[in-house]
């Protein structure tokens, strides 16, 4: 627990128990507008989740590494960690696709879950790092030959994601935090947010004609679209939320991470002066977003330069009072539930994503039809308990959540930290 912030945690847990919401309604059909997201431009609660993680990872990278070490060692850390968690991610996508000769139903979804078995355990295992890098480079390179290797399976099995997104831009930040002053880093944040609102806004679309912020025909759909046919997210086919040149301003999410781990981390201000800093430049962030937001609207999808300072800003509004009542004033008696899923978010995100899955493969026969065991247990159990559909569904989101608070408690009291 060396080098770690209890506001830090508590963030990060919100923030996980949040996305395992928001990733598992009962009922898609039936969600309370505030666990959607926004449909095109504009904001929910639900839009602040994916960046204040992401900004977290940013802040991590500074506590991790308190000392700048640029060396091999340190590199082959940041390649190992870049490459699993970019791994974990895209099985998510492969899972479902699994085919193995011979065998079909049961016996497939056996062989998909030792398939999975193994790959936890490849990226999830602490061993020698130099195999830890073989290992998660080596399964990288599968799935592109699957992916890209004309197995009909695997022809449409999405390579963007939340995960690889994640792993892009912690690899790229964690590079530049041990290259670069905190200076630098800010110079670098600004400049992608401009050079992505030039790209979005002025570069004329392929195909389509000027340079618009709408679905579909924008450029960084065209990009998705160019590069990755077929492989982009299932419910667009035609560009992808977490694309190629929408992780260009993310990098400015990760890098307002970055400086608020060396604020953080700075010996010289005291605990109040840091929560103060902290609150004003989220407000700051806020207002200037909402101001940007007249002329580059605030996008999740597109990830736009004004949405990255509107979250951020959001995200560093909440930090700073964790920080004032939790590491300064020492108030920590309410935090437990939150820091049980924050110390153990990759293990949380991966399995949560994969379970759904595995409901979905397995059948039940009930009142003369087959049904998958997730259709089962919500559309047949819960759902009939509740008059209205949207609490049914968000019954099955909060339930789902107090199952795994159950496994990431237990972890915790047997002190169980699983790292990529």
């Amino acid at each position: 627990m060396k080098n770690r912030l209890l506001s830090l945690d508590v963030l990060r847990g919100l923030t996980i128990m949040l996305m395992t919401v928001v990733n598992n309604p009962g009922d898609w059909g039936h969600v309370y507008p505030p666990l959607l997201h926004a449909e095109w431009h504009g904001y929910t609660p639900t839009d602040l989740v994916f960046p204040t993680f992401l900004l977290i990872v940013g802040g991590s990278v500074v506590l991790a590494m308190p000392h700048k070490r640029w060396d091999s060692d340190t590199l082959l850390k940041i390649a190992i960690r870049t490459l699993r968690i970019f791994c974990l991610g895209w099985f998510l996508f492969f899972f479902s696709k699994i085919q193995l000769p011979g065998l079909e139903g049961p016996t497939l979804l056996l062989g998909r879950l030792a398939i999975m078995a193994i790959l936890a355990w490849a990226l999830f295992s602490e061993y020698e790092k130099k195999y830890q890098f073989y290992v998660a480079l080596s399964t990288f390179l599968l799935m592109i030959l699957l992916a890209f290797g004309g197995f009909d399976a695997y022809e449409t099995v999405r390579i963007p994601g939340v995960l690889q997104r994640i792993a892009m831009v912690y690899g790229l930040i964690a590079v530049l935090y041990l290259r670069t002053s905190w200076q630098v880093q800010a110079v670098v944040g600004v400049t992608v947010l401009l050079l992505y609102w030039g790209l979005m806004t002025l570069i004329p679309v392929p195909g389509v004609g000027e340079a618009n912020q709408d679905k579909g025909t924008n450029l960084a759909a065209w990009l998705d679209y160019t590069l990755l046919p077929g492989h982009l997210w299932a419910s667009a086919k035609t560009w992808d939320p977490e694309g190629i040149l929408s992780t260009l301003p993310a990098l400015g999410t990760g890098i307002a991470g970055l400086l608020t781990g060396t604020l953080l981390r700075t010996p010289s201000l005291t605990g109040p002066q840091k929560a103060r800093y902290l609150l004003l430049a989220g407000l700051g962030g806020i207002v200037l977003g909402s101001v940007w937001h007249i002329v580059f609207p605030i996008n999740k999808a597109l990830w736009t330069s004004s949405y990255v300072l509107v979250a951020a800003g959001w995200a560093l509004v909440v930090l700073s009072g964790l920080y004032y009542w939790t590491d300064v004033k020492g108030s920590k008696g309410w935090t437990l539930p939150f820091v049980v899923f924050g110390v153990n978010p990759m293990l949380v995100f991966f399995f949560s994503g994969i379970i759904p899955r595995i409901l979905s493969a397995i059948p039940v026969h009930t009142n003369g039809k087959s049904v998958s065991l997730q259709h089962y247990l919500y559309s047949d159990l819960l759902a009939p308990q509740f008059s209205n559909p949207m609490n049914a569904s968000v019954a099955w989101a909060l339930l789902y959540l107090a199952f795994w608070g159950l496994i990431v408690w237990v972890l915790y009291r047997k002190g169980v930290v699983v790292k990529v």
